[in-house]
């Protein structure tokens, strides 16, 4: 069995960005998200973007997301 260096895995930081748009494969949506560094960041909180029409905000950072449309 393998495991992935969590070194080696690309990180983004947390709450760089203050709009992120986003696809169905990232659902459920949380912030910050997976891929995002969590030691500088808030706790993770999970957005029901898909019940408030396809965006939402962040209650602590303010982060903005909006579901893409998918064609």
């Amino acid at each position: 069995m393998t495991r992935t260096d969590p070194a080696a895995v690309a990180l983004k930081p947390a709450n760089t960005e203050h709009r992120y748009e986003i696809t169905r494969a990232d659902l459920p949506l949380s912030c910050p998200m997976p891929d995002m560094t969590l030691w500088n960041s808030h706790p993770r909180v999970y957005l029901a973007i898909e019940d408030e029409g396809g965006e939402s905000v962040c209650p602590y950072c303010g982060a903005y997301y909006v579901l893409k449309r998918e064609a």
